[in-house]
C-alpha cells in the first residue's frame, strides 16, 4: 500500500526540527488545540501540523523563502519514492493562509507553560515570578491592506513608507521566553497594550519596565491586580528623599496621590477605579559594573518590606532587564528576522509575527534542557548560535534509528551548552556604520511616479 503522502511528510517534521521539542510540543497538544478550534482538514500534502512546522523551519532558516520550503518538501518526497508535489509555492503558500491564526496563542502558551515547569523556585527572584516589558515595532509588506490596518508613520509620504505594527512583548527574566503579547496599530500608546496585559498578572508576579511605566497610573494598575512592580522613576516626577518614612540611605517609602487630570491613555471610568493614593518605596540605586563608571538611578516600586527585598535585589533586578527586554527584542528582530514581515495582508502579518515568537520559545527550551544538569545559567547562551547548531543537526536527525534518537538529542544538547557567551553587562557599540552605503537616494515619491519617470 502506497504510504500516504502528508503522514511522510509529517514524519519527516516531527524526526527532525520536532525531536527536541517532542516534550514541550508534542503532536497530541497541536491536535487538541485544532480540535478545540474545532480545525478539520481534509487529507491533502500540506495539512495543519506539516504547515506549522514548515513554517517555523522558515523561521530558522537563514533563507525563509516559501520557495526554499517548498523545495525541502520536494527534495523529501523524490527521495521517499512519492510524487513530488509542484515546485511553484501557491499550495503552500494557501495553506499558510487556511492556517487560523487562533491556534497560535494556545500553541505559545502551551510551550510557554512546558517551560515554565521546568524552572526551580531557587532559579527565581526572591521566590516572586519575574515578568519584564517593553513595546517595539514590526515592519510590513507596502500593501493597501497592510496600510489600511496599520498605517505608516504620519510623517512619511504615502508610498514611501511602510505599514507599521506595534507589539508589547512580556520576557520571562528567569528563561527568556515570551509569556505574553499585545498588538495594534502604531498610534496606539504602548501603555495601552501594557494595561490590557496587567490583567494576565497574578499575586506572585512581580513586572519590571523602564521610566516610560514609572508612573502612578502603572503603578496603581498593578497593585489592584494583587501584584508587584519595580520601574525606574519617570523623569518628570521629583524624588526627595528627605520626606516620606525612611529606609535607609536613598530608600523611603512615600505616598503619591492620584492625578488630578485624567491622562489621554486612559477613559474617566478606568481612572476613577484607581485608588486616590498609594504607597510607594522610591530607591536610589548605583548600578556597579566592573569597567564601567556606576550608572545612578532611582526606582519606584511597591515592594515595600527593606528586609525581604534589599537594595543589592532590587539593583541586581533592574539590571537583569536590559537583557530581558531590549536584548530579547533584538534577538526577535534582528536574529530571527522580525523586524520585517514579508506579507500582503493584516492577518498573514500577524500570523508570521506568531510564528517568529512560537520559534523563539522552542529555542528557548532547547537552551534551557541544554543547561539544566550544569552550572551555566541558560541565558548566557547564544541564541544566534544555538539556532545555527540545531539547523546542523536536524538533517542528520532524519537518518537516526529510533533507538538512537535521544542520543542524537543529547548530543546536540552538549553542543548546545558550549555557546556561551562571554558576561559583558550594558554591552553597548556605536551606531554607526563603517562601510559607505551605495549613492541611492532615498525615496521620496511612490514606485509607480518613479517608474513612470524612467519610461517618459
Amino acid at each position: 500500500m502506497m504510504p500516504n503522502r502528508a503522514d511522510v511528510l509529517k514524519e519527516k517534521y516531527q524526526n527532525s526540527i520536532g525531536l527536541p521539542f517532542a516534550e514541550v510540543l508534542p503532536e497530541a497538544d497541536v491536535q487538541a488545540v485544532l480540535d478545540e478550534q474545532g480545525i478539520a482538514y481534509r487529507q491533502v500534502l500540506y495539512t495543519p501540523m506539516v504547515v506549522l512546522w514548515s513554517w517555523i523551519s522558515q523561521v530558522l532558516d537563514v533563507d525563509g523563502s516559501l520557495s526554499h520550503a517548498v523545495k525541502r518538501v520536494v527534495t523529501w518526497m523524490s527521495l521517499a519514492g512519492l510524487e513530488p508535489p509542484s515546485a511553484d509555492t501557491g499550495g503552500y503558500s494557501k495553506a499558510r493562509k487556511r492556517l487560523s491564526e487562533s491556534i497560535f496563542p494556545p500553541l505559545l502558551k502551551r510551550v510557554t507553560r512546558a517551560l515554565q515547569r521546568k524552572v526551580s523556585p531557587e532559579h527565581q527572584w526572591c521566590d516572586r515570578r519575574v515578568k519584564a516589558f517593553d513595546a517595539t515595532t514590526v515592519l510590513m509588506s507596502d500593501t493597501k491592506a497592510n496600510q489600511a490596518a496599520y498605517p505608516q508613520h504620519s510623517n512619511q509620504k504615502a508610498g514611501c513608507g511602510f505599514p507599521l505594527l506595534k507589539l508589547q512583548v512580556w520576557f520571562c527574566v528567569t528563561t527568556g521566553a515570551v509569556l505574553e503579547v499585545a498588538t495594534a496599530p502604531f498610534r496606539v500608546s504602548e501603555w495601552r497594550l501594557a494595561r490590557q496585559l496587567y490583567q494576565t498578572l497574578r499575586p506572585e508576579d512581580v513586572v519590571v519596565a523602564d521610566s516610560a511605566y514609572g508612573t502612578y497610573v502603572d503603578l496603581a494598575w498593578v497593585a489592584l491586580t494583587g501584584t508587584d512592580a519595580v520601574f525606574r522613576k519617570h523623569h518628570q516626577r521629583r524624588c526627595d528623599f528627605r520626606r516620606g518614612k525612611k529606609l535607609g540611605i536613598g530608600d523611603h517609602i512615600v505616598r503619591w496621590q492620584r492625578p488630578k487630570q485624567c491622562p489621554n491613555a486612559l477613559s474617566v471610568e478606568e481612572f476613577e477605579a484607581l485608588p486616590e493614593s498609594i504607597e510607594v518605596r522610591e530607591v536610589f540605586l548605583s548600578i556597579q559594573t566592573p569597567g564601567f563608571r556606576p550608572t545612578n538611578i532611582v526606582v519606584v516600586t511597591t515592594l515595600l518590606d527593606p528586609k525581604r527585598y534589599r537594595k543589592a535585589k532590587l539593583a541586581e533586578l533592574y539590571h537583569l532587564r536590559w537583557q530581558a527586554t531590549e536584548v530579547n527584542l533584538r534577538h526577535l528582530k534582528t536574529t530571527l528576522a522580525m523586524e520585517m514581515i514579508a506579507a500582503k495582508t493584516p492577518a498573514m502579518v500577524t500570523k508570521s509575527v506568531w510564528v517568529h515568537l512560537l520559534t523563539y520559545n522552542l529555542l528557548r527550551t532547547l537552551m534551557w534542557d541544554a543547561t539544566a544538569d550544569s552550572e551555566v545559567d541558560a541565558l548566557r547562551v547564544s541564541l544566534q548560535g544555538t539556532r545555527q547548531q540545531f539547523n546542523h543537526f536536524r538533517p542528520e536527525f532524519l537518518h537516526l534509528a529510533p533507538s538512537h534518537q535521544q542520543r542524537g538529542y543529547q548530543t546536540l544538547l552538549s553542543a548546545v551548552q558550549e555557546l556561551i557567551v562571554p558576561f559583558r553587562p550594558n554591552r553597548s557599540e556605536p551606531r554607526v556604520v563603517k562601510r559607505r552605503p551605495k549613492p541611492f537616494p532615498r525615496m521620496q515619491e511612490p514606485r509607480s511616479v518613479l517608474k513612470a519617470k524612467l519610461v517618459s
